[in-house]
């Protein structure tokens, strides 16, 4: 019931069909990012034309964006090949992404609108949702996702979400890869409630703190998951 809910709602978020180039580029990014495209995976370009029914042309425009975002290694005239994960940019990502989140809450602290409250509040809903249930992990992570995305569009801002997502891939997959058990879906649910009760209270210091709470775990669990994983980092 929730990922026939969530699919509804990306349906609902999408103003306007998207272009071959940029529909293929939001798929082979979240493929990257969950994992089902793994690091050292090698990219087979006539497979992906045929498999998302594009041309080349829309396909490489895709994925020298990806290039860009660290994601893959174009290697010309040879493969095409999933990045490991830099760990040495994932600080760097991390300092935008507060800086920018944490200005986010404040400004919504300030005023809100009774739309984006609702909006915030049905992801949340949702979330808890699929806490109480037997998973799904994949569509709780990908609310997650559209829980920050909607407060950047509540302040007006919605471009600044594809900012931080074309600079967050190493930072994005490194929050995948750490382990999401129940107790830290439960945590996740805590913490956005706590953001969303902050900004309804009209308090910018509580909810600036309430953010930087929310985004300061996985960052350090890189060591760790270095280690139970080595094969998908960089060295």
């Amino acid at each position: 019931m929730a990922s026939e809910t969530l699919r509804w709602f990306a349906r609902a978020e999408s103003s306007a069909p998207q272009p071959a180039a940029a529909r293929t580029l939001e798929s082979l990014r979240h493929r990257i990012i969950s994992f089902e495209l793994p690091p050292d995976t090698v990219l087979s370009r006539n497979e992906l034309a045929r498999q998302y029914e594009i041309s080349q042309t829309p396909l490489r425009d895709a994925l020298q964006i990806l290039e860009a975002e660290g994601l893959v290694s174009i290697k010309p005239q040879s493969k095409t090949v999933v990045t490991r994960i830099d760990a040495s940019v994932i600080g760097e990502a991390m300092f935008l992404r507060r800086a920018v989140e944490v200005e986010v809450v404040r400004k919504l602290a300030a005023g809100i609108a009774d739309d984006d409250v609702s909006r915030l509040r049905m992801i949340v809903s949702l979330q808890e949702t699929i806490c109480n249930g037997d998973g799904e992990v994949g569509a709780f992570q990908d609310l997650d996702e559209a829980f920050h995305q909607a407060m950047m569009a509540a302040v007006g801002y919605p471009g600044i979400h594809k900012i931080i997502r074309a600079n967050s891939g190493h930072l994005n997959r490194l929050r995948r890869l750490d382990s999401w058990q129940k107790p830290k879906l439960q945590r996740i649910v805590r913490q956005h409630k706590a953001i969303l009760d902050t900004i309804l209270a009209s308090d910018p210091v509580a909810a600036e703190h309430a953010m930087r709470d929310h985004l300061s775990k996985t960052i350090t669990q890189i060591g760790q998951l270095r280690s139970e994983h080595p094969n998908y980092f960089r060295d």
